[in-house]
């Protein structure tokens, strides 16, 4: 008899049947952890009654976003057709789930989800959302510069030439597709940024800031030379010890584009998504398209932007 809460049974049939389209004749493979069980468990229980080729597979949460998950984790994923991961920690940006996506398995990563966000996130209209993002890729699609300015001071510019914009729409139905859970954003890993970003939204360590509180970012040639926070730096400071400037990379620029998140509620994976931001990571992009390993990649939530694509103001979808 399942002990999953009943408020998460419909969060968890969106994800395993509309987003995922689960058949009976494939094979889905639950990957989660000590803190988020119960996700896990509702998507376990509404899968393996698709298919009864389901299994959940559990372990420690990872130490840092993008850590990679035990060698039996990473080899049940590659080896499944349907992988969901609610995980505390990301596994978006991991050698895990590009390997898995390789091998042909559809994939959701469900980084840090909690209960609330799980329950809320999900109840979105993701043909809308894909919509949304192809408005937003047919401005930025072939455009080589991009320019983020924002109220709280950030004013950079990414070099985009030669790299593609992707779309997280939530819709995974083609073999080796990635999305993740809740989902919205169009996204690129710049060849390289020069300029500031302030982050006045949400980043972790420290979830939702304070409305006076903001995080500050100067960037030269594409690396993090400078950042106010002393949490962030030790953080960065402690990944390049061991990967040298890959933990400085700006790794990511993202737009939002789920206008269902009318508010940011502390979780990068929802808050991320809102239409009308942007987020830009460090770290890690070479699970986006770029060519930088890390063990880190922190995504910041920047508010009220302007986005140009080569000088011309790219129309971005808001939130209701």
């Amino acid at each position: 008899m399942s002990t999953t809460p009943t408020t998460l049974r419909d969060p968890a049939e969106t994800a395993v049947e509309q987003c995922l389209a689960l058949e009976s004749d494939e094979s889905c493979v639950i990957v989660t952890d000590d803190k988020r069980e119960q996700i896990g468990e509702a998507l376990y229980d509404v899968a393996s009654e698709v298919t009864d080729d389901a299994v959940i597979v559990r372990y420690p949460p990872g130490s840092t976003h993008g850590s990679e998950p035990p060698a039996p984790v990473s080899a049940a994923m590659a080896d499944a057709d349907v992988v969901l991961a609610p995980t505390t920690k990301s596994l978006s940006h991991t050698r895990a789930r590009t390997e898995a996506n390789e091998a042909g398995a559809r994939v959701a990563t469900l980084p840090g989800i909690t209960e609330e966000v799980f329950t809320t996130g999900l109840d979105a209209d993701y043909e809308l959302i894909a919509d949304h993002c192809a408005d937003v890729r047919e401005q930025v699609d072939d455009a080589d510069e991009i320019r983020v300015t924002a109220p709280a001071g950030t004013d950079i510019t990414f070099d985009v030439s030669g790299r593609d914009f992707l779309s997280d729409t939530g819709i995974v139905h083609e073999p080796g597709v990635m999305s993740n859970l809740p989902a919205g954003e169009v996204f690129i890993s710049p060849e390289s940024a020069n300029g500031t970003f302030v982050v006045d939204g949400t980043m972790m360590p420290h979830g939702l800031l304070a409305d006076d509180q903001t995080l500050a970012f100067e960037v030269e040639d594409g690396l993090v030379t400078d950042i106010s926070d002393d949490d962030i730096r030790e953080t960065v400071e402690s990944a390049a010890e061991e990967v040298g400037d890959a933990a400085r990379n700006l790794a990511e620029l993202g737009i939002g584009t789920n206008v269902a998140v009318t508010e940011l509620v502390g979780s990068v994976l929802l808050d991320e998504k809102a239409g009308g931001t942007v987020h830009i990571a460090i770290g890690d992009d070479a699970g986006i398209g770029g060519d930088v390993e890390a063990p880190i990649h922190l995504d910041g939530i920047i508010r009220g932007p302007t986005v140009y694509a080569d000088g011309a103001e790219v129309k971005l979808p808001r939130s209701e």
